[in-house]
């Protein structure tokens, strides 16, 4: 199972990291459509797409814009975005209203069930997390392999038995444990309980993103200590692909 990382930074694109986008091309399931969506493109390899939206907050969602050429044109025949529904109404009042984008693309708007079916066998679920206006945490089984992503949340400990047991866990990590206070200050996550989480829930591997975009340099959330918590864990970079 290959996953794409197209996306790995938080709150606006810089030089080094677009916001928030991961897609595992052979199946057509894409999580969260930030500035980065504007890959999407160039790694289709299905007909029809699946999107899941963590939250409406625009670093997750504004490339949903970007993606009217390729249905014009014909390059998909469905794309199904999945969401709270409050978060899809917001989306097409809002993001898609005449003032802003005046062409919706041809998108089907779906309210999250308790679960979606996805290829290969998979079964996707999800779960409610703590953040300013709300946000959920993804997980998908298939036979013989499974992930989480879980991003824009503080406290990882709470969501422990819902990523229990994954292969991959994709969690972000905005800030290093040295601006903890703003991580509780904004809902977001630091690298100490990250990977407290992963050594706890058992997972196979960690790949910390949602970076803060103000951070460009090699190591913005002090790696080392992830790793000395739970050894097998990696810094997401854009355009990393990951088997698992």
């Amino acid at each position: 199972m290959r996953i794409v990382l197209l996306g790995t930074g938080g709150y606006h694109p810089n030089d080094r990291r677009h916001t928030a986008c991961l897609m595992l091309p052979e199946s057509g399931v894409i999580f969260d459509a930030g500035t980065s969506f504007f890959r999407v493109p160039h790694h289709l390899q299905t007909r029809d797409l699946q999107i899941f939206l963590t939250h409406a907050h625009l670093d997750h969602i504004v490339g949903l814009s970007f993606f009217l050429v390729p249905m014009l044109t014909g390059q998909v025949d469905s794309v199904k975005v999945y969401g709270e529904a409050s978060k899809l109404a917001a989306i097409q009042t809002h993001l898609f209203s005449d003032e802003i984008f005046p062409l919706l693309p041809d998108y089907e708007f779906i309210t999250l069930p308790d679960t979606v079916s996805v290829p290969e066998q998979g079964t996707l679920s999800h779960i409610s997390l703590e953040h300013p206006g709300g946000s959920v945490g993804y997980r998908i089984d298939w036979p013989g392999h499974s992930l989480a992503y879980i991003t824009d949340t503080s406290h990882p400990e709470q969501h422990l038995e819902f990523v229990k047991g994954v292969d991959l866990l994709i969690h972000e990590c905005y800030f290093p444990d040295e601006q903890a206070e703003w991580a509780d200050k904004t809902g977001h996550s630091h690298t100490t309980p990250v990977a407290e989480l992963a050594r706890d829930a058992g997972v196979g591997q960690l790949v910390l993103t949602h970076i803060d975009p103000q951070q460009t340099g090699d190591d913005p959330v002090g790696i080392e200590v992830a790793q000395k918590i739970f050894p097998n864990t990696i810094l997401g970079e854009d355009l990393m692909e990951l088997e698992f």
